[in-house]
């Protein structure tokens, strides 16, 4: 069923819409959102500050972090489904025979053919599937439209009555989904939330917290590597991206959170190809520490190149030194629209500055440098940025305090989970937090943790709903309540997209009831997750 159209009203200047759900955020979780509450057969309206819909999905990560695909049910599993039947057809291979691509993907083959899925995809791909879904469903879709974070949202009896954004308008509904990367809306609806690590105390946990010497993926300094201008002599300054604060004990908290990058598409076809140019600022000295590792025997630099289709990359962070912008996010999920701007820009210019200097600068050994100008941007994703990603990978944000808070022990197994909503199966997963300067005067990175569940496990409802003192018809997908350690499992696109279809199948069913979420009886939401093809328990195969 389509859904009923919003309507529209003027009240003096300023520009009102009003429907049964508003859904703030143009992400991947914003779209399923979106296409369970039309299917439904409720109006629902998609505020989103972004232009392009599908966040990291269509933003450049193509190299999907699947865990145990059997877990990802409904709108999610539709999405890769219909991945599938784009590559399917012989006219999506313009610079690549099928055949010769392979078929090589994270955890499970990219193409099951079985199961009609596909797991890697072209950013350009994600984006017309997520662009078919909100027009097959006749869905509004505001682009460009920023909450008013300071005065935007009008709050009454313990619930969100309407939210207004920067342009003027306003959006009045009975249920407000937060399906943002960063959690705007939840913050400024007065909802608790937490930024950072937590310390393993809070909620006995082994793997939050500050964690010195672990390396669970290698991306640390295997060997040693002086931090400072003149190697060994500290009264000459550090190098730059090395911070000079004493790291703290083990496990404790602290407000650093994991950092980010842009999930660059590259391409090595000359015909589709934008060589890297000479970013605006650029200074080689900024690379000071990566031609260190270079010369120190690091050989790893193509690791993290992925293959999806048309010869092109998803290409990662890899090593001690990589895209990777370690410790130059910290006041971005808090930051004003303003600021946040200027940091994306600075990992911009961070990213496009190490390509320039991988290709051009004479201290990356020749094979690293004469590969690197074969590699470039590819002329057709990005088409209106130049080939570069229009979102930045951010990895954590606030994470919400609800209702329950999922944590180390319910991703491992050693606490059960009520309620489920969905299910995450992906490692635990934490990028470096710092890059520090240890006791014997050499360099390192801290922060990159990889602990795999022993089986895939259950998301409780509780956790991507407010307490009920906060906010009463507000559901938050994206940012959810969970500590920093069990986030990083979580996060991966596949649950955003399950938990997205869930949080609104809840907001149509406490519509229907007239009941707060707090107060929406499980058993209903149980059966209409089922019956949209959702996977709430594992059954092992």
């Amino acid at each position: 069923m389509l859904a009923v159209s919003a309507c529209s009203s003027n009240e003096g200047s300023q520009d009102t819409q009003s429907a049964d759900v508003i859904i703030y955020g143009g992400t991947s979780a914003a779209v399923t959102a979106a296409v369970e509450v039309a299917q439904a057969g409720k109006s629902v309206l998609v505020v989103s500050p972004d232009v392009h819909l599908g966040g990291l999905s269509s933003g450049g990560l193509g190299y999907t972090d699947t865990g145990n695909k059997s877990v990802i049910g409904g709108l999610a599993r539709e999405f890769y489904h219909r991945v599938y039947m784009h590559y399917q057809d012989e006219g999506a291979w313009q610079w690549q025979k099928r055949e010769d691509y392979g078929n090589r993907g994270q955890g499970t083959p990219a193409m099951d053919g079985t199961e009609r899925t596909m797991w890697i995809f072209e950013p350009h791909v994600a984006e017309k599937v997520f662009e078919d879904f909100i027009q097959e469903n006749k869905i509004e879709v505001l682009r460009d439209e920023w909450l008013d974070r300071e005065k935007g949202v009008e709050m009454k009896d313990g619930k969100i009555v309407s939210i207004t954004t920067l342009s003027g308008k306003k959006f009045e509904g009975k249920m407000f989904i937060d399906a943002t990367y960063e959690g705007d809306l939840m913050a400024a609806a007065g909802v608790s939330y937490h930024v950072g690590r937590e310390a393993n105390s809070v909620y006995g946990e082994t793997w939050n917290g500050v964690q010195p010497e672990v390396f669970q993926h290698g991306h640390h300094f295997k060997k040693n590597i002086s931090p400072y201008v003149t190697p060994g002599d500290p009264a000459s300054g550090l190098l730059a991206y090395v911070s000079d604060e004493k790291i703290a004990e083990k496990g404790a908290g602290d407000a650093k959170i994991q950092a980010y990058c842009f999930r660059m598409c590259l391409s090595a076809n000359p015909d589709n190809r934008i060589l890297f140019a000479k970013p605006e600022g650029y200074d080689s000295t900024k690379y000071e520490l990566l031609a260190r590792i270079y010369a120190a025997g690091w050989d790893e630099t193509f690791q993290k190149y992925d293959p999806i289709p048309n010869k092109k990359t998803d290409t990662n962070n890899h090593g001690p030194f990589s895209t990777d912008f370690i410790g130059q996010n910290y006041d971005y999920p808090e930051a004003s629209y303003e600021r946040r701007k200027e940091i994306i820009q600075e990992h911009e210019q961070y990213q496009k500055g190490l390509m320039y200097f991988l290709a051009n600068d004479s201290r990356v050994p020749a094979d690293v440098h004469e590969e690197m100008q074969k590699w470039g941007l590819p002329k057709d994703e990005f088409k209106d940025n130049g080939g570069w990603p229009h979102q930045i990978y951010v990895r954590e944000a606030r994470r919400m305090i609800g209702e329950e808070v999922m944590t180390e022990g319910h991703t491992l197994g050693s606490i059960p989970v009520e309620n489920s909503v969905g299910m995450g199966s992906y490692s635990l997963d934490s990028h470096n937090a710092q890059r520090y300067i240890k006791e014997d005067g050499y360099v390192q990175n801290e922060g990159d943790i990889g602990v795999h569940p022993k089986q895939p496990y259950s998301i409780s409802y509780q956790s991507i709903i407010p307490k009920r003192a906060e906010c009463q018809n507000l559901l938050v997908p994206v940012c959810l309540s969970s500590s920093h350690i069990a986030f990083g499992s979580i996060r991966m696109e596949p649950v955003f997209m399950i938990l997205g279809q869930s949080a609104a199948a809840a907001a149509v069913l406490a519509i229907d009831d007239q009941v707060v979420v707090q107060d929406l009886p499980y058993a209903k939401l149980e059966e209409k997750l089922l019956k949209g093809q959702q996977r709430l328990v594992y059954a092992k195969e």
